[in-house]
Order: C-alpha cells, then sequence, then structure tokens
C-alpha cells in the first residue's frame, strides 16, 4: 500500500532537502541541498535509502506528521542531527536509529537539546516533484518545494533494496558549547588590515542568521583600503564575506551565486556541517588550515 505523511504541525520551518541541484550556477541557480549534508545522509543510510533521496529537514523542532497506509510493515522511519527526542504515538524512538510507524500513527519531533536542525526520513524518501532536476527548496530564490504547512501530505517512494539497513549508528555528538571550525585563507585575506583577527576572536552566533548565511559578532575586521570596490565574484558554501561592518557572514547552501563582500577565508569542506548546526548566542572559534600567504602591498 501507498504510504503519505500528512503534516499536522511544521514548527518554526520545515522544509524538504535532498542534496541539491549542483551544475547550474552559470543559470544563476545555486546547488541548496540540505544544510547538515552528514545528518541528512546519515538519515537515509538508517532507513536503506541512497543519500540523494529527499528528507524533511526541520528548525527547532516542533514537527508532527500523521502516517497512512504503509501496509502491514508500517513505514521506516529514522531521525538524525539535532535531538529532538522523536516520537511516534507518544513512545520515544531514539536519535540515530530506525522505526516502524504504522497507518494512522503520528511522528513527533521536540525541541532540540542542542543544535539547530533535525531530518527525518523516511524508506523510500519523500517523493514530491522535484524541480530542476532536486527536491530541495532554496530560501532565497524561492525554487522548489514550498516550506511545509499543515495539512501537506507528502508521497512517498517506492524502496529498492539495493542498500542494506542499519539497526544504529554512532555518531559525534553535536558541540553545544564552543564550535571549532577550520578555515582555508583567501581569496581575498589580503584586503584586511589584520586577517588574523579572525582566528583570535571568540565569535558569537546572531539571530539573523538563516540558510543563507550565518552572521557573526565579535571583533570587528577592518578594511585596508574601506573606500575600495570588490567587483562581483562567484561564491560557495563555507564562504566567509566581510561586508563594511567588519562582522563575519559564513554563506550556507541557499547562498547567492555571486558576491561583492571580500571573502576572507573558507571553511573546510569537513567542517561546513557543524555550521548548519550552531544555534543563536553560540560560540564561533576559526583557525587557518595552513599560513596565509605574506602580504605585499601593490
Amino acid at each position: 500500500m501507498t504510504a503519505t505523511l500528512e503534516i499536522l504541525r511544521s514548527g518554526p520551518l520545515a522544509l524538504i532537502e535532498d542534496l541539491g541541484r549542483p551544475g547550474l550556477a552559470h543559470l544563476g541557480v545555486g546547488r541548496s541541498g540540505a544544510a547538515d549534508r552528514r545528518s541528512h545522509t546519515l538519515a537515509n543510510r538508517l532507513v536503506a535509502n541512497p543519500g540523494e533521496h529527499a528528507t524533511i529537514e526541520v528548525t527547532f523542532g516542533g514537527l508532527a506528521a500523521r502516517v497512512h497506509g504503509g501496509g502491514k510493515e508500517g513505514v521506516a522511519v529514522a531521525v538524525t542531527g539535532a535531538d529532538t527526542d522523536p516520537a511516534v504515538n507518544g513512545i520515544p524512538f531514539g536519535t540515530n536509529s530506525i522505526h516502524y510507524a504504522h497507518d494512522g500513527e503520528v511522528i513527533t519531533l521536540g525541541a532540540p537539546h542542542s543544535g539547530l536542525r533535525t531530518y527525518l526520513a523516511v524508506r523510500g524518501g519523500i517523493a514530491v516533484e522535484p524541480v530542476l532536476g532536486s527536491r530541495s527548496y532554496d530560501v532565497m530564490s524561492a525554487i522548489g518545494p514550498q516550506p511545509l504547512r499543515p495539512g501537506d501530505v507528502l508521497p512517498v517512494g517506492e524502496h529498492t533494496d539495493e542498500f542494506p539497513e542499519l539497526d544504529q549508528a554512532p555518531v559525534a555528538a553535536i558541540e553545544d558549547d564552543v564550535v571549532e571550525l577550520h578555515v582555508v585563507p583567501g581569496p581575498r585575506d589580503d584586503w584586511f588590515v589584520d586577517p588574523d583577527v579572525l582566528t583570535r576572536t571568540n565569535w558569537k552566533a546572531t539571530n539573523k542568521g538563516d540558510r543563507v548565511g550565518m552572521r557573526l559578532i565579535g571583533m570587528p575586521l577592518e578594511y585596508r583600503q574601506p573606500d575600495r570596490q570588490l567587483p562581483s565574484e562567484g561564491v560557495m558554501r563555507g564562504a566567509i564575506q566581510v561586508p563594511p561592518n567588519g562582522f563575519p557572514v559564513i554563506l550556507g547552501p541557499d547562498h547567492p551565486v555571486t558576491g561583492g563582500y571580500p571573502v576572507i577565508g573558507v571553511v573546510a569542506d569537513e567542517d561546513i556541517d557543524k555550521v548548519a548546526q550552531v544555534r543563536p548566542g553560540q560560540t564561533v572559534r576559526m583557525h587557518w588550515t595552513r599560513p596565509r600567504r605574506p602580504f605585499q602591498d601593490s
């Protein structure tokens, strides 16, 4: 029997996300995709899906969804990322493990204890219609399936046996104190009087962050030539832009494809998923992955 999920509550923000739509930047379309790729992929792995299947990305918890159909065995579900005490009909089943939800039962996510974003995967994936080759929603361009609302009914795809399932998977705990990020210097670190302010400062995440970028506050960075203008150039996820106020912005999955603020460095790929779980008020420290090139005045 074909299964569906009926959204009863969406929480502050619930989006359908997969691994994004690469290769379209020349058309002005960013990749988008899951903010925490590691948690998204793990959720799929637990329910024996390929990593590119769509999951539900839930920010600050609060989701409730009723299962319809699924047959005698029910629908295999897994929840990863921020721990939101996932439960079915009020009975907890634990983060990073597989559970079977049956017709009429309600999956709920509470408020996260640590971290920001939680991923709900179902065996077969969320099978809404793709847009430009992806089921991801891009909050900046509004491309893709719209944010979830109560009353939405999501089809669950057919499952194939190409991936074996896991019962449980150990993962590193989400950092709930100081988040350490490794940063590749450049390409515009020479635009700043003292680029090492980036790595000497304990930055605080503001409440202005979203999937476009995470805004930080701390000791402001100073331009060497405040009146100098940078022509717009391509940017990528993890790029650390510094606007004239001197406070860095770490670009997220829904970043613009070009930007006119100098990029002082880029978060190393292995640390980018950490950014997706940083909460407002949390401390972020950055470290160069290699010595910066010496500045040469032109």
